[in-house]
């Protein structure tokens, strides 16, 4: 009997479990106790003029780098948009507030982050490394706290200008 108890005890613990976490609540645009999202990220230089492992995995982080979020409305029209600049260690933390101008931010889809620019001479090239250059969609959140939605982004890269990718393309002929 006591076997049968604790079993209903953790059946409704975990329906409660998964009922707390249904469709709005794992991405917190619908939780009223969550009034900002947090989206962080790092961003990075990618040195093309060394070896192939360097280039895959010894890329350094980049300070004084620009990225921003975007946020549409459904209608398409951008209700929030923001800048941060990376840190010594090249990260960044962008803050959305739920609700803009009196209206509640509806869905994380219609925030789009994106490298901005970089003061280093020798890596200021924007990749599409982590969609850093076309700008990355949130998806799902990698921190659901009470309280606190993270999307941690990317990393984003940045890399020197001969190591850019030239429009190898040839013109269409008229």
């Amino acid at each position: 009997m006591e076997n049968k108890s604790l079993v209903m005890v953790l059946m409704a613990m975990a329906s409660f479990v998964i009922g707390s976490h249904g469709e709005y609540g794992m991405h917190g645009w619908k939780d009223d106790k969550v009034m900002a999202v947090h989206i962080g990220g790092k961003v990075l230089c990618q040195d093309c003029t060394k070896d192939w492992n360097h280039w895959a995995y010894g890329a350094t982080s980049l300070k004084g780098c620009k990225v921003s979020v975007t946020c549409m409305d459904e209608r398409r029209r951008v209700v929030y948009h923001a800048n941060d600049e990376t840190d010594d260690q090249g990260e960044f933390e962008l803050l959305v507030n739920k609700y803009i101008n009196g209206k509640e931010l509806k869905h994380e889809k219609g925030c789009t982050v994106r490298l901005v620019s970089s003061p280093h001479p020798n890596c200021n090239i924007a990749t599409d490394f982590g969609k850093g250059k076309s700008g990355a969609k949130l998806c799902s959140p990698s921190h659901v706290y009470p309280g606190l939605i993270k999307y941690t982004i990317g990393p984003f890269y940045f890399t020197s200008p001969m190591c850019d990718d030239p429009n190898t393309t040839p013109p269409s002929p008229n």
